[in-house]
């Protein structure tokens, strides 16, 4: 009898082998645009993103699993819109500061969180508001939650459960921005060094424990990671002695440690492994970045889950039919027999993908990725 998609996730959780390699495609960002175009193909019609998937023979990804609710106290949060912005204001005893986020028609349909606009540091005082925001920021279990989410994926997937970012790369990417960042921590180093160890400290004290004792498994801790916006060097600094801690506590409960790998991850593979992950997923791989799948098979062995492996450039009209096939010939020769291997598209089936190659990546599963398996 043929595992479900639950199952096989499962099993390479558990490092065993299923009956094949599980095929779990984003369908978002290219189900939101052909629905705010008005041109979802007619077969589609009337369905939901989740019905679509089951048309097209790809797992749920169940990227929406929740254990937490974020609280905070002290201090007022007020949400603003403007025409193609929304903000966020938190005001403070100390101060306030906004993030923006750009709301354009260009992405809608595309994403729910909009690009990042504003950034919070803009001064040095700033920095005495995120530390007070921080201090006073609480997460608040949602089992119960979690659990009816669970029930309704069912079968077709295995739930993700995302917990924020690591403080240094949240600094990185959304505090100060990553053309500000570096010149931040040398200008305002001791300000730098102080807000990241209290992020640090109210993460461990707060947010681990919920997690820790959440009745989810699949743990997503961490986004973006880069080898320039993270290098090696930096990486074991500020954010390996986290991880090591963070996810020594999740193994210890039986949980499974991923990041999303949607960047060029070449130079810090060694890292990622080193820090205790066990998964990247949507792990991206050449010709979108530098990095392959053979080189993280060759720096992780089937140490690190990979979730992904199907660059979503291939799948665009622009790359040639031939060339796609030969891709997945390769990804096929480089995974078998399948270890630690759940095949995904990195990111996202982008909105105006070739939505009759993700079929055909559902038939080549079908016809060569059951356990071992086979080069073709």
């Amino acid at each position: 009898m043929a595992m479900t998609n639950r199952e096989r996730i499962l099993a390479v959780l558990d490092r065993k082998s299923p009956d094949r390699i599980p095929w779990i495609a984003r369908l978002d960002l290219w189900y939101h645009a052909r629905m705010a175009e008005g041109n979802l193909p007619a077969r589609f019609r009337g369905m939901s993103v989740v019905e679509v998937g089951r048309a097209l023979r790809t797992g749920n990804p169940a990227r929406d699993g929740k254990v937490f609710t974020v609280r905070y106290e002290g201090l007022e949060v007020r949400s603003e819109r403007a025409p193609g912005v929304a903000r966020q204001r938190f005001i403070t005893p100390h101060g306030e500061v906004t993030f923006g986020r750009i709301l354009s028609e260009k992405v809608s349909g595309t994403t729910d969180q909009g690009l990042p606009l504003e950034h919070p540091i803009h001064s040095v005082e700033d920095y005495k508001v995120l530390e007070y925001i921080a201090e006073h920021t609480f997460y608040d279990p949602c089992y119960d939650e979690y659990l009816t989410y669970e029930a309704a994926v069912g079968g077709e997937g295995y739930p993700m459960v995302s917990c924020g970012d690591v403080p240094f790369h949240y600094f990185l990417l959304h505090l100060a921005g990553y053309n500000q960042a570096y010149f931040e921590m040398v200008d305002h180093a001791e300000e730098f060094e102080h807000l990241l160890t209290v992020m640090e400290q109210v993460e461990r004290e707060r947010l681990w424990p919920v997690v820790a004792d959440s009745p989810a498994r699949l743990i997503l801790h961490g986004v973006h990671f880069d080898s320039q916006m993270t290098p090696p060097h930096m990486f074991r600094k500020h954010m390996t002695p986290y991880y090591q801690d963070f996810s020594a506590l999740l193994h210890a409960r039986g949980k499974t440690l991923a990041w999303h790998a949607d960047d060029d991850s070449q130079a810090i593979l060694a890292e990622v492994k080193a820090a205790g992950f066990d998964m990247s997923e949507c792990f991206c791989t050449a010709p979108m970045v530098e990095v392959t799948l053979e080189d993280a098979r060759a720096a992780w062995g089937s140490d690190v889950i990979i979730f992904g492996g199907v660059p979503s450039i291939i799948l665009e009209p622009g790359y040639p039919e031939a060339e796609f096939e030969a891709y997945m010939r390769n990804l096929f020769r480089v995974i078998a027999p399948g270890d630690a291997f759940i095949l995904g598209v990195a990111d996202n089936v982008m909105p105006t993908s070739i939505i009759e190659r993700v079929e055909r990546i559902s038939d080549l599963v079908e016809q060569h990725g059951a356990y071992p398996v086979q080069p073709y």
